[in-house]
């Protein structure tokens, strides 16, 4: 997206927490204002990591940032690493979290590690595409059993039991940690863990229109007419100019290509997609923005009459969201994010995270939610659209985007993950939880399929309006810990 829309909306994964202050394209795309009185508790550290793990003969180094609590820690008791995913690390996280009250109780050190090329974990002198190719999921796992080793060794924890947690992208990390480095972790947490890689990813659409059907039924349905009303009103550039005053947009619409018409398309379905994703969930912690805004409230607005068709229910919640956000006009021209998109400088609009991210999707993952499901509110972004953005933006082509999704379920094993003492938390609103484990697996290898929560809820602090099934997942994943570290 643009630079200024950015800021505010990005276009989706997955992420949270210290895996991302920035929940990028495909995890989630509101890039979280965050309350930095949090900061000042703990300093940032440094650790000498390795560019290249796969290349002996590659010695060039770089500083990846980690943060660490010793508050709760007792000798010989376990070590707690939380993986950063594609955000900066937010040292929130070492104040607060359902993690921190395991460790209380347990008596653990607490480790995080920033993910490299996210945050100041600079591992290149910018994000030249070139330079990306440093970028992936196994670097980022032997970046951890790096860290690992050589932390153990210096503080003499070699030892002790080491657990791994993570939330969205991170999650599937943390559980294949365990899977590859069986010898260096103990245990994982692995919480709203997409394990399975796709190119095309439609179902995530599917639920968030059942989502949004179990707070009313007809609330999706208004959601497609507007959608459909969009469609046709694009097809006729008259209406250009009142679409552009409809929506706030920052500039005149103009639809030249399919790509144009398809990222304005997005952009607005994009505020229903991260609400579903957070819905109700207590990130609020972190400083987020936005967390009032819920289903019920999106619904309430389609469901409001008085505010006229569909079509202008729909432009309403457009209009609350940039009031939420403090936003002057909604910028949703696809070639400002192209530009912003192939800015390889550190400082450049996309380097929070979205051109790392979206790199990631392209070279290994896919997640791509398009609207070639008939099951969903949205249309007009379809598939081609978002692959079509891996060779604008990265010079990858289709066929390498297919052999690379291959590649990854290959190496992981998808749904078939042959490990053990890893657990796997996921919501049922969280449109996420199609390509996680939501049934056990093995004993070894439970699932905990959470009713009514959203992405990484049962991460975030605890709180008294939390459903009594959230209370009693997270009691759930702490009892299994205890077995765990007993083994």
């Amino acid at each position: 997206m643009s630079s200024q829309m950015w800021k505010v909306l990005s276009v989706l994964w997955i992420s949270l927490l210290t895996f991302g202050e920035g929940y990028y394209k495909s995890f989630g795309r509101f890039n979280h204002v965050q309350d930095v009185t949090h900061r000042a508790a703990f300093d940032e550290l440094w650790f000498t990591q390795k560019l290249d793990h796969f290349n002996g003969a590659d010695r060039r180094v770089w500083k990846q940032r980690y943060f660490l609590n010793e508050a709760f820690y007792k000798p010989g008791g376990p070590v707690f690493l939380m993986i950063g995913g594609e955000g900066p690390a937010n040292p929130a996280w070492m104040q607060y979290g359902t993690w921190l009250s395991y460790a209380e109780k347990l008596g653990a050190l607490c480790f995080m590690l920033e993910h490299r090329f996210y945050g100041k974990s600079h591992p290149t002198a910018d994000l030249s595409t070139d330079n990306l190719r440093f970028l992936s999921s196994r670097q980022a796992l032997a970046d951890l059993a790096h860290f690992r080793t050589v932390i153990a060794e210096d503080r003499g924890l070699s030892n002790r039991k080491w657990v791994a947690f993570g939330g969205s992208y991170p999650g599937s990390l943390a559980a294949w940690f365990r899977l590859k480095y069986p010898h260096l972790v103990h245990a994982s947490v692995a919480t709203s863990a997409p394990v399975h890689a796709t190119v095309n990813f439609p179902e995530y659409l599917e639920v968030v229109w059942r989502s949004l059907a179990s707070e009313n039924a007809e609330c999706p349905l208004l959601v497609k007419k507007a959608s459909d009303t969009l469609l046709e009103r694009l097809k006729d550039p008259k209406t250009y100019d009142n679409l552009t005053k409809d929506f706030n947009l920052c500039s005149k619409l103009q639809i030249q290509t399919e790509m144009d018409s398809a990222y304005f398309l997005e952009t607005l379905a994009g505020t229903f997609m991260d609400v579903v994703q957070y819905n109700e969930d207590n990130r609020g912690f972190e400083g987020a923005t936005g967390t009032n805004i819920t289903i019920k409230v999106l619904c309430s607005v389609m469901g409001d009459a008085s505010l006229g068709e569909p079509y202008a229910r729909y432009a309403a919640v457009a209009h609350l969201m940039m009031d939420t956000f403090s936003m002057k006009c909604l910028d949703a021209s696809f070639s400002t994010y192209l530009r912003d998109m192939t800015n390889t400088s550190w400082e450049g609009p996309a380097a929070g995270g979205e051109r790392q991210w979206v790199y990631q999707t392209c070279t290994e993952f896919g997640f791509y939610q398009s609207t070639d499901s008939p099951n969903q509110p949205f249309t007009g972004f379809p598939l081609v659209y978002h692959v079509k953005q891996c060779a604008d933006f990265y010079n990858v082509s289709a066929e390498q985007l297919a052999m690379a999704v291959v590649q990854t379920n290959e190496y992981y094993g998808s749904y078939d993950i042959g490990s053990s003492r890893i657990v796997f938390p996921n919501g049922s609103i969280d449109p996420w939880h199609a390509l996680g484990i939501t049934l056990d697996i093995t004993p070894d290898l439970p699932a905990v399929f959470i009713n009514g929560t959203a992405h990484c809820a049962n991460m975030y602090p605890a709180r008294s309006e939390d459903l009594p099934q959230l209370a009693l997942a997270r009691d759930h994943i702490f009892l299994l810990l205890q077995q765990w570290l007993k083994q």
